[in-house]
C-alpha cells in the first residue's frame, strides 16, 4: 500500500466525527432504523465511527469489515451489498464519500423532493440515508434502474427530514 494511502487508511476520526457519530446512533435508535447487518470499511475512521454509533442501538447487529469498502466506487459498494446483504434487511453501510454519496443518489429515484434535493447536494459527515429498495440485495447493481424511495435523510448538523 503506498504511503499516502496507508496514512489515509489509518487516519483517525476527526473531532467533529467523534461528536457526531453518537448522535447518529441515537437518531437511528429513536427513529426505528436499526440495521440487522452493518457493512463497514476497515479504515480506522469508519471503524471508530461505528464503535461510537453502536452503543446507542439496543440490539447490536453483526458487523462485517470488508476491505472492498475502503474508498470504493458505487459499483464496488453495490457488489458488496449484493453479496453480504443477501437475506438480510435492513443493512447499514459505513463508508466513505464520494462513493457512498454517489451510490445513495443513484438508488434514490423517489421520495420527498426536499430530501432528494438535499441528498443531491451533499452527504455530510455521519449522515444517514434510508432507502427503501424493491427486490433483493442479491440483485443490486449501482445502475440497475430500480427506483428506491428515499425514506429519511439525517445528519447531526442538519434537521432530520423523513417521509414518515
Amino acid at each position: 500500500m503506498p504511503k499516502h494511502v496507508a496514512e489515509d487508511f489509518e487516519r483517525s476520526l476527526s473531532d467533529r466525527g467523534r461528536a457526531d457519530a453518537p448522535e447518529t446512533g441515537h437518531w437511528l435508535a429513536e427513529s426505528g432504523f436499526e440495521p440487522h447487518l452493518v457493512l463497514c470499511s476497515p479504515a480506522r475512521r469508519t471503524r471508530e465511527t461505528w464503535e461510537l454509533i453502536a452503543p446507542a442501538l439496543p440490539d447490536g447487529p453483526p458487523v462485517v469489515y470488508d476491505d472492498r469498502l475502503y474508498n470504493a466506487a458505487p459499483d464496488a459498494l453495490a457488489a458488496v451489498l449484493a453479496e453480504q446483504g443477501a437475506g438480510r434487511s435492513p443493512v447499514m453501510l459505513v463508508g466513505h464519500n464520494t462513493g457512498i454519496h454517489e451510490l445513495a443518489t443513484s438508488l434514490c429515484g423517489a421520495g420527498p423532493p426536499e430530501l432528494l434535493e438535499r441528498l443531491r447536494e451533499e452527504l455530510p459527515t455521519s449522515g444517514v440515508v434510508v432507502v427503501d429498495l424493491p427486490g433483493r440485495w442479491e440483485d443490486l447493481t449501482s445502475d440497475d434502474g430500480r427506483v428506491g424511495h428515499l425514506t429519511a435523510f439525517w445528519a447531526p448538523a442538519h434537521h432530520a427530514l423523513s417521509d414518515k
